[in-house]
């Protein structure tokens, strides 16, 4: 099945470029010679994790083997992953697949969704669907980021308004880092669903559009999302300092609440006025 072949092309490339990222030392390893790339070899991950150089090379290969949880388990010890790399990997192998995301028509958030955010005054706050189209927000975000009302429906996705848009460049203080982090958290929330058509036609746009997110998805980046401080360059506003909250509802796990609350007097006097 394509899903699979999907699943298994994408462990394997997150396996290579994790073993190839890997510092030697962790590992009390010599350094390889000039000539080498650094990283592990092969036959060093697979001693590491008790298993065959064949078995191993063929999981870097996609061929259709099935790992078990105790081998990944391993794997992920011996490659140092984070705990979202490691849920990452199991859910590409079927041990942990993601139910927030799935293929299907993008619809508008209901309505109690829509009053919730227009409660939340002074708040900016947005809901994203599965695939990370903006499907409800206030009217404190229109305020910090006016294009959300007047882009294309289409174009109404968090990650290609990020890699695609000049004005969120110039409303965020800090691009380059929050651009690769939500590309991180975006595939840590794909995992084994990188296939559905949805997700593969917004990779595919991307990457014809932006060469930042040609590199940075290529280096498969997988991070879960934290609760963080940050920084926006409104216009007629000045700076902004926000801290970014993530909520699901219960009723509707596949909707990803965006809230932003003020961590000063100035930004809350300056959110207070919209």
């Amino acid at each position: 099945m394509a899903g699979q072949s999907d699943s298994r092309a994408e462990l394997a490339a997150f396996l290579r470029a994790r073993r190839t990222a890997m510092s030697r030392d962790l590992h009390g390893l010599p350094a390889l010679p000039r000539d080498r790339t650094t990283g592990l070899r092969r036959e060093e991950v697979s001693a590491l994790c008790g298993v065959s150089v064949t078995w191993y090379t063929w999981l870097e290969q996609a061929r259709p083997i099935t790992p078990s949880r105790q081998v990944l388990d391993a794997i992920a010890t011996a490659l140092r992953l984070s705990g979202p790399e490691h849920q990452y990997l199991l859910s590409l192998a079927g041990y942990a697949p993601s139910p927030h995301l799935h293929a299907g028509t993008v619809e508008p958030a209901p309505a109690h969704i829509q009053r919730l955010l227009d409660e939340l005054t002074g708040r900016p706050a947005y809901a994203l669907a599965a695939d990370w189209s903006i499907v409800a927000w206030n009217r404190a975000y229109a305020a910090l980021y006016p294009n959300v009302a007047t882009v294309d429906a289409a174009d109404r996705n968090l990650l290609w308004l990020v890699f695609t848009d000049p004005a969120v460049r110039e409303l965020v203080d800090d691009w380059e880092i929050t651009s690769r982090r939500f590309l991180a958290e975006f595939r840590a929330e794909a995992g084994n669903r990188l296939g559905d058509p949805a997700i593969v036609a917004l990779v595919d746009r991307l990457r014809t559009e932006s060469p930042e997110f040609c590199s940075g998805w290529d280096g498969h980046p997988v991070a879960g999302f934290e609760s963080r401080e940050r920084v926006f360059h409104r216009r007629g506003a000045g700076r902004l300092r926000l801290e970014h909250h993530q909520l699901r509802p219960s009723d509707r796990p596949d909707l990803q609440l965006v809230v932003y609350t003020p961590l000063d007097e100035t930004t809350r006097a300056l959110l207070q006025e919209q």
